[in-house]
């Protein structure tokens, strides 16, 4: 079972982002169409997170993703096909020990526009994402050893904010 591991808010994780798109733009440049950082290492306001760089890869046709899984592979990343999600490509990076997740679907998938506003809406919440850390952290602390457990006692809140960050960038 995947310990909770949470950790205070840092500029490296920025730094991390920057190199792995840079790595990802080299390996799906003819598909590519955009790439994002998000999730709560992106939003310095959220104060904790996972040490986990979340990365949304936009690409012109979601099949085609598939070519690029041995690349992929061979720098990290184990292909988990949809993982759960349909029209989603996802790739996590680090076994155990993640240090990514790459989120990759293809442009007009309603789940682009879901990221991209829960990710503005902290930024421009900071007090909402400041909750939002306080709670990671008090769960890390309630759940060291159940990850599971972690991520249910956050669920209901993360859906209030993604509701409320949707309404947000709807009325935008």
């Amino acid at each position: 079972m995947r310990k909770t591991n949470i950790q205070p808010w840092t500029n490296d994780w920025e730094k991390a982002y920057e190199r792995e798109q840079q790595l990802l733009k080299e390996i799906l440049k003819d598909e590519l169409v955009d790439i994002f950082h998000i999730g709560s290492t992106s939003v310095p306001a959220i104060g904790y997170a996972k040490p986990i760089i979340d990365i949304l890869i936009v690409v012109k046709e979601i099949e085609k993703v598939d070519r690029y899984n041995e690349a992929l592979r061979k720098v990290g990343y184990e292909p988990k096909g949809e993982n759960g999600i349909a029209g989603r490509r996802y790739f996590p990076k680090g076994k155990e020990n993640r240090t990514h997740h790459v989120h990759i679907f293809q442009a007009g998938n309603e789940h682009i526009q879901t990221h991209l506003d829960f990710k503005m809406y902290l930024t421009a919440h900071p007090e909402d994402a400041k909750a939002y850390g306080e709670l990671k952290l008090k769960l890390a602390r309630k759940f060291p050893e159940d990850h599971h457990m972690y991520q249910e006692g956050k669920q209901e809140f993360v859906n209030e904010l993604v509701e409320r960050a949707g309404s947000w960038g709807a009325s935008r």
